[in-house]
């Protein structure tokens, strides 16, 4: 089908632009125990480069440009050409861009040429150099035929085109994400293009937030599902697809399971071995893919997050799952679209706006910037832009400051990387709920936001705020061991475990009894249910077990006998990260950053005058009080020693005062 240009096609289009860091455990050479990826801890930023002509000295003008400003790096995103979206820019940027046949062709020698030339000069001047693994997203290429393409149930003609890939007017077509061949089939000819490219410094290689069309109703399929559910699940599948699977919550469950077997060997899998095999990381955004997403990112070498457009108080999910599978870095995709899609404010960006974002960032475990991001300008133009973005370019309104903002991000991030995070309750993530209920209130879900299984709006309940609360899984439990009084999982140790959901999966029921079982103090909020249509003999018998158990209560104050790492009034959102002699490291965010929501209204940042708060911190068993001044656009960053000596960190960076525009003309089409 023709993608038309409409309001509908642009969001369409963008639930798709939603997107740098550490060195691999997969690289043989690092010996580290957390190695570390990029040459420093530096931002990097997404680098759109549209379907004209590429050239070297405009290449290497902007790499010049981007070091010169305190960036570490680009990640290379290959788009549409400029006229693609013509009535668009003229309407909303009074850009005209005409028709263009310039551009290489999409993975021939001549693309490559500068592609290798720009990951060269990249390692020349020390900046990192990431591409996005194909053209925009989600994963398609020109060399799908139907049979590898995404696939809906029931219906033989749906198809699903990427229409703003590089090769437009030519339209990709989306993989099935449930098939490796498939991704194999699109890997091949992009990894061939880009294997010199991937000489020199290591890169990453990224792929976006999951954004496939599954259907109506939410039906994606591939050939042979049927077969291997009946002999899983022990029943046919078939009827209730072709009724209305959201009527039958049960059966959805054990559909999504199955899904996410699938999701996981045909795609997710194969993608980090192909990274591996080109010797590249693998930097992946595994938000809204129909599976406990918490699996998937353990799973990559980066795992990466986003905001603006999810809460950043999403990005927990992202930091508990690099905690519990080890990953050192966090990276995120930051500032997408921040006032609003499509680019309120375009170039009228305000740097304290950007601050208090990554600030609220910073706060939920995130410790590596990719920016959201820079347009390709020839030598002298600046008039070049992406639609859906905060816009970082020479003529942009933060060019004055941004390399003092970006040596403020790098310090910040370098602080949050030492270490690993600090880890004392583990809140079971509510996904069987989620899945249970299925799809979003009404109010909740945008072009590209639709499942309550995306879990884009959960957060640990407010009495755990102190306690610095992780998230943990059903698989992450399964692999859990119980050592020295702690619940041990990767880099975490867990005093307690805090379960408050209406579903759980048997497999984490059995855990959670047997670490019961064991000493574990447990915090049973609810009496769980099973969520699959299999009915198992022994759930009701394990949960009567659990209840009858000491060190088993609904009384959160009564299982937890130590001190929260943090207690006070109006507590600011924080994170901590711990090094091996004990050293903490605690950021606290400035007041705006809390409980922030997509959009962020313009000069919402403004502050006149510092705040004040008295904190009781406890490390290593003894309590020390703190008074902090929080002085206007300042987040403060705590180092404890072992000695309990406190000291504060010198991250000072005052950015102009905002203005605060009126809200009402803001433009948010979601």
């Amino acid at each position: 089908m023709k993608f038309k240009f409409s309001w509908v096609a642009i969001c369409a289009l963008f639930f798709s632009f939603l997107s740098c860091e550490p060195r691999s455990k997969h690289d043989k050479s690092v010996k580290e125990e957390h190695p570390t990826f990029y040459p420093s801890s530096k931002p990097c930023t997404r680098w759109w480069w549209f379907a004209t002509e590429i050239k070297k000295p405009d290449i290497k003008y902007q790499l010049d440009w981007a070091k010169a400003n305190n960036f570490g790096g680009v990640e290379v995103a290959w788009v549409y050409p400029l006229h693609r979206y013509k009535a668009f820019y003229e309407s909303f940027h009074k850009r005209y861009y005409p028709a263009d046949s310039s551009a290489q062709k999409w993975l021939s020698p001549e693309w490559s040429d500068v592609v290798i030339y720009t990951k060269k000069y990249a390692d020349s001047i020390g900046l990192s150099c990431d591409f996005t693994f194909g053209s925009a997203w989600p994963v398609a290429g020109s060399n799908i035929d139907k049979a590898h393409g995404n696939q809906i149930y029931g219906d033989t003609s749906f198809e699903q085109l990427l229409t703003f890939a590089w090769t437009w007017p030519e339209n990709q077509r989306v993989i099935n994400h449930l098939d490796s061949n498939a991704f194999h089939l699109f890997a091949d000819p992009v990894s061939k293009a880009l294997s010199e490219a991937l000489k020199g410094s290591k890169s990453a290689l990224f792929t976006d937030s999951w954004e496939i069309r599954m259907g109506a109703r939410h039906k994606i399929w591939t050939k042979g599902f049927e077969n291997t559910f009946k002999e899983k699940f022990g029943y046919d599948i078939i009827p209730f697809m072709e009724a209305d699977l959201d009527s039958f919550p049960k059966v959805r469950y054990d559909y999504m399971l199955h899904l996410e077997q699938y999701v996981t060997e045909g795609f997710y899998k194969p993608y980090v071995r192909k990274c591996e095999e080109l010797g590249a990381w693998s930097r992946v955004q595994c938000l809204a893919a129909p599976a406990d997403i918490m699996n998937l990112y353990g799973l990559v070498d980066i795992p990466e997050t986003e905001s603006m457009l999810n809460n950043p108080t999403f990005s927990r999910i992202v930091s508990s799952a690099a905690c519990l599978a080890s990953k050192r870095i966090i990276s995120s995709e930051t500032f997408t679209d921040m006032y609003g899609f499509p680019d309120s404010y375009h170039r009228q960006e305000q740097m304290a706006d950007l601050k208090m974002v990554a600030d609220a960032m910073f706060a939920q475990g995130v410790n590596h910037h990719f920016y959201h991001g820079l347009p390709y300008n020839p030598i002298g133009s600046d008039t070049i832009e992406f639609f859906a973005t905060c816009y970082f370019g020479p003529g942009g309104s933060l060019s004055p400051e941004l390399p003092e903002f970006n040596s403020y991000i790098e310090k910040v991030s370098g602080i949050m990387q030492k270490g690993k995070t600090y880890s004392d309750v583990a809140v079971y993530i509510p996904y069987e709920d989620a899945v249970i209920k299925g799809p979003l209130p009404l109010d909740k879900q945008r072009v590209w936001v639709w499942g309550e299984y995306e879990m884009r709006y959960v957060e640990p309940a407010p009495e755990l705020e102190g306690y610095h609360p992780l998230w943990i899984n059903r698989t992450f439990l399964e692999t859990a061991e119980f050592k020295n009084g702690k619940l041990v999982s990767g880099d975490a140790e867990f005093s307690t475990l805090y379960v408050d959901v209406s579903n759980m999966d048997i497999r984490a029921l059995k855990r959670v009894m047997k670490f019961a079982k064991q000493g574990l103090p447990i915090c049973l909020k609810q009496v769980p249910n099973n969520p699959s249509r299999i009915v198992y003999q022994d759930y009701q018998t394990i949960i009567n077990q659990l209840l009858s158990m000491k060190n088993v209560s609904n009384d959160f104050s009564s299982v937890v006998k130590h001190k929260p790492l943090l207690s006070g009034d109006s507590l600011p959102p924080y994170w901590c990260r711990v090094e091996k002699d004990g050293t903490h490291y605690i950021f606290l965010a400035q007041r705006h950053a809390k409980n922030l929501v997509y959009p962020v209204y313009s000069g919402m940042s403004f502050m006149s005058e510092s705040y004040f708060r008295d904190i009781a911190i406890t490390v290593g068993g003894a309590t020390y009080t703190k008074s902090l001044e929080f002085k206007p656009y300042q987040s403060i960053v705590l180092k404890i020693n072992p000695e309990g000596v406190i000291s504060q960190e010198n991250i000072e960076y005052y950015p102009s005062v905002p203005v605060i525009r009126p809200r009402e003309f803001q433009k948010t089409f979601f």
